[in-house]
Order: structure tokens, then sequence, then C-alpha cells
């Protein structure tokens, strides 16, 4: 996984230079990325929510001011900045609009207000979709021309590339996979952020694992598991559904290969519509990843269910697999697409 460390120098830099902004709920990441996609410096600052945008806006700034004057940078040299924050938002317009965890920021013009703060464009765009250009261009899909992310967390967000170009939508909702249909019966589950009804995020997030944990538990569910349950203080979570899977516990392991199911289906319409060759699977909620063997359990659960549901040819000609940047993809997809952004400006 990588160390979010410094991969080059700036004697060993590629110029120009790119700063990549990851807005999450309690930090903000902050890297200064080379043309080659190596990182110059990292860090990251608290984003203190309840203080409202500006301020963290401003903050911000400041620690971009402080380590160029340090490196002894102009803007010249690093003339674009990528921002990637959660949405929802309006792209065209550079506002973030109702976001459930910045809930003091709705209806912000967080582009605007990041330019005018550093004296550079700002090339924004949805968290997730930056994380899925990181992946696309210095991760797991480096050596493609298509790919779509599914970052599994809390939620289950996506990203989806075609052609070198990230999906936005007209309504800047493009890419939000999670929120795709895929039980459409009455009672389906609710989806954690929103309500929507039977989404996928409601059968393959984090969220999701624990709540379908609790309700075997709570009807009777031998599990090494049931120790975790009620009161406020309790400690069941996705994670720990993976530490009991690795130690063979039988509903764990139902649980896991249950996620599987859904995440077979639901990437098996992405699949259908987009064909992207590659589907790279992101986030906290791996169960292990490719260093374990529930993980690896969880990846072939997944690959099973996509192969029993396409054709021969799409199967054959398809990969999905872990992503491999961690929590770097977001600041690093960021940096990229303020990159891509440059290269735009200067044909």
């Amino acid at each position: 996984m990588p160390s979010s460390a410094p991969a080059t120098t700036l004697d060993d830099a590629t110029k120009p230079l790119f700063w990549g902004i990851d807005i999450g709920g309690t930090n903000i990441k902050i890297g200064l990325v080379d043309d080659a996609g190596k990182t110059l410096h990292f860090d990251h600052i608290p984003t203190q929510e309840s203080e409202g945008p500006q301020s963290a806006v401003d903050r911000t700034a400041a620690f971009l001011a402080k380590i160029e004057q340090e490196l002894g940078l102009s803007h010249e040299d690093v003339p674009v900045i990528g921002l990637g924050s959660p949405g929802s938002m309006d792209i065209p317009r550079g506002y973030l609009l109702d976001p459930p965890n910045l809930p003091h920021w709705w209806n912000f013009p967080i582009r605007d207000a990041f330019a005018e703060a550093t004296g550079r464009p700002v090339a924004f765009i949805n968290d997730a979709n930056a994380a899925a250009y990181g992946e696309f261009w210095v991760g797991t899909g480096q050596r493609q021309d298509n790919m779509v992310l599914l970052t599994l967390g809390t939620g289950v967000g996506g990203g989806i590339v075609v052609a070198d170009e990230l999906v936005d939508g007209e309504n800047s909702f493009g890419g939000e996979c999670g929120h795709m249909i895929v039980d459409p019966s009455p009672t389906a589950r609710l989806c954690v952020w929103g309500g929507g009804r039977g989404q996928l995020e409601a059968y393959a997030s984090a969220s999701a694992v624990v709540d379908r944990t609790r309700e075997r538990l709570t009807a009777g569910g031998e599990s090494s598991l049931s120790g975790l349950l009620g009161g406020s203080n309790t400690e069941l979570s996705a994670k720990a559904v993976y530490l009991a899977a690795e130690e063979g516990d039988a509903l764990a392991l139902e649980i896991v290969d249950e996620t599987a199911f859904w995440l077979g289906i639901g990437i098996t319409t992405i699949i259908h519509m987009i064909d992207p060759g590659l589907v790279v699977l992101g986030g906290a909620m791996d169960f292990g990843g490719e260093a374990s063997q529930v993980g690896q359990r969880f990846l072939e659960g997944i690959r099973k269910e996509f192969h029993a549901r396409t054709f021969a040819h799409v199967a054959k000609g398809t990969k999905i697999g872990f992503a491999s940047l961690g929590g770097d993809a977001g600041y690093l997809g960021a940096a990229g697409y303020a990159r891509k952004a440059y290269r735009k400006r200067m044909q």
C-alpha cells in the first residue's frame, strides 16, 4: 500500500507541477505532484467542517503558499490546482450543493473560492471521480484506455473513465454507481445515503455489511461476532466481519460471499453498459484485498457472479481487480485532472 511519502525530489521532478487536494469530512489531503505522477510533498490538515468552507479554503491556500515558498516555486511552476470534493455538486458552476458529510458547506462556490485564494485556475471534480482518475493515471488502470472504479466504504462511490475522459454527466452525477438499482423488490434494503431502495450501496457498502450482520446475529445466528452486539459502544464493523472471516467464522464468510454476489450483479450491469475492460475495487472495505485469503475469496466471488451473467467474449476481455493507490488515489487523481486541464489549455 502506498505511504504518501515523497516519491521524488524537486531536482528530479518533471515540471510542471500540480497540487492535488482531496477534501474529506475529517481531513483535507494535499499533495504536490509532478508531470509524471510522482509526489514531491504530501500532508493533510483538519477539515474542521463546522467552521465552514471559507475557513478551509483559506487554511489550505495558506498551506500551499507556505510549501511553495519553502521550495522556491512560482505560480508558473504550479499552474493549475486540482480539487476533489464529496458531492452532490454542480461541476459547471463550481458549486457544492448538499454533500451529506459537509452539512455546513452547502451551496458554496468552492471552485471559484479556491481559485481566488490561490490565484490559479482550479480543476474541480467529485472525490470518487478523483480517485478513479488517480488509479487510471498512475495506478491499476494506467495501461488502460477505459476503467471503472468502485470505492467501497461507508457507502459505494464510483468513477468512470472512457477514452481518458471522466464521465461527469448532465447533472454532475455521472459515475454514481453505488446508486444503481440491483434489487427492485418492494422490500429491498434502503441505501445509507438518501434512502434509495434496492441500490447497490444498500447491499455492498461497509454500512450494509454491518446492518446485515447485525440482523443475522439478532435473529440468533451463531458467530464469534455475537459479543459485539448491543449498546452504544458496539464494535461491530466491516473490519470485525473481515477478521472473523479470516478465522473461519461461518456467518462472517456468508456475509462476505453475499456482498460479492451483489457486487457481481452491479458490476455486470456497469460492464454491459460501458464495456470498460477493467473494473477496479478501492476503498477501505476490501476484506483484506489481495494479501488476504478472504479478500481473494471476495474477488473470486464477484468474478464468478459476473461470468455467470455475461457473455463469454466479454468475460474474457474484462479484468476485475483491486486498486493499488489506497488513500492516495484522491489527491493523485485531483492532481492528474489538473494536469489534464493544463494540457488542454496549452493546445
